[in-house]
């Protein structure tokens, strides 16, 4: 199987293995899992045209995902949160986490610095979307708000 669609089931099942452990089921267990599929492909498809550029798959991975986790939880009617979390999960950027803290252990300064750089900046990547989405998503609620209250006011 192609490297790219063994990464995809195993974002797949990761996201709803995740969603397991908290007691969701049902159609929010296979949304997510469809979520945490489509936020790898998405990951792997911006790095593949952005020059192999993580920050940027991550960067435009989440949008997709809080974009996507936002309005299923308007359709299903549940928190946010628990779609985006679980959606999440395959961008965590675990590896280079673990290779930080290996250098740190082996007291690499050198390397720890700058693998601890990067994580940071692939974490600041994922919080970045996460507020712009976040934020868009309250400027349309308000202004919707606006909008109904005005209607509701003029009769």
């Amino acid at each position: 199987m192609p490297q790219a669609l063994v990464q995809t089931l195993s974002a797949c099942l990761g996201s709803a293995a995740f969603s397991v452990l908290f007691n969701i089921k049902g159609k929010k267990l296979f949304l997510i899992g469809a979520g945490g599929a489509l936020s790898w492909i998405f990951y792997l498809l911006v790095r593949e045209f952005s020059g192999g550029s993580a920050l940027a798959g991550l960067f435009f991975s989440t949008i997709a995902v809080a974009l996507l986790a936002e309005i299923s939880a308007r359709i299903i009617k549940t928190p946010v949160i628990t779609l985006l979390v679980p959606m999440l999960i395959p961008l965590i950027p675990g590896g280079d986490l673990y290779r930080s803290m290996t250098f740190l252990v082996q007291n690499d300064m050198a390397s720890f610095a700058d693998s601890s750089k990067f994580t940071a900046s692939e974490a600041g990547s994922i919080a970045l979307g996460l507020l712009l989405v976040t934020t868009l998503m309250q400027i349309i609620n308000k202004t919707l708000g606006y909008i109904h209250q005005k209607k509701k006011k003029n009769g």
